[in-house]
């Protein structure tokens, strides 16, 4: 199975960032791969109100999308934001094209490193899996690659992929976190990772601010924990061919899904 990782640089104009999608979905498809991942905040960055953005899933901008997915051939994953019963948005990630229609709400909030996403975004409660040519891929979102509980689950859910779109916040350590997680992630659930953060803005010139808004690094892990391929700070996209069969191996050789207690 081919995937591509769509590392961009979001804006906080929702009609710019469809242009991105749309460069990187033809050029995922030009490259064969049957699955592009976004980050998440695709539709816009982090940094401005996201309520006056929000959109419901059969709005505009996801609708753009689908259509982008369908006329490429292939099953997109972006980042976007849907409105909350409570006033609040979703952090969500739409999953479309390929015969896939999900939608996956973030479940951890990124409350920490003196950030409180709460605030503005309410937390989802169901995880979600879809299906691509046979092979059951996970949704995560940023924040939730601290939980491997969540990973676990998706695991034993039959995921073999699991796909985490971030806007990854910049600080000390914080790479360096950003790569144990990747692989630790794919450990725990012995499933290939497909973690795609936002490029660096500073990459392209624009001040990181201080919301959460990307560091690079997106990164496909293996179900053993080893790095397959990753791209630096600036945009880019990142495909790799994976086997669904090393995961079954990897399973067989260390059963920690078959043996954990909790």
């Amino acid at each position: 199975m081919r995937i591509a990782l769509a590392q961009i640089v979001s804006t906080p104009d929702p009609e710019h960032n469809l242009g991105l999608v749309e460069d990187e979905v033809r050029a995922a498809a030009a490259a064969g791969a049957r699955l592009v991942v976004f980050p998440e905040a695709s539709m816009c960055c982090f940094g401005v109100r996201l309520g006056p953005v929000a959109e419901p899933l059969d709005g505009p901008w996801a609708a753009r999308v689908r259509e982008l997915a369908a006329g490429a051939g292939l099953t997109v994953v972006a980042g976007m934001f849907t409105p909350s019963a409570d006033g609040r948005v979703h952090n969500t990630l739409l999953a479309t094209g390929g015969g896939v229609e999900a939608a996956y709400d973030k479940i951890h909030l990124f409350d920490a490193f003196g950030f409180a996403e709460s605030d503005t975004v309410a937390p989802g409660t169901e995880p979600v899996t879809i299906h691509i040519d046979g092979v059951t891929v996970g949704l995560t979102t940023c924040y939730d690659l601290r939980f491997p509980g969540l990973f676990q689950e998706l695991g034993s859910r039959g995921a073999t992929v699991i796909v985490a779109p971030a806007s990854w916040g910049a600080g000390p350590g914080k790479r360096e976190q950003w790569d144990l997680l990747v692989r630790a992630r794919a450990l725990d659930s012995t499933a290939f990772l497909a973690a795609c953060d936002q490029a660096d803005p500073t990459a392209v010139g624009r001040d990181a601010g201080r919301a959460p808004t990307g560091i690079g690094a997106s990164a496909v892990a293996g179900p053993l924990g080893t790095i397959v391929d990753q791209l630096d700070e600036k945009p880019g996209l990142l495909v790799v061919d994976i086997d669904p069969a090393e995961v079954e191996s990897a399973r067989k050789t260390v059963p920690v899904l078959a043996n954990r207690r909790f």
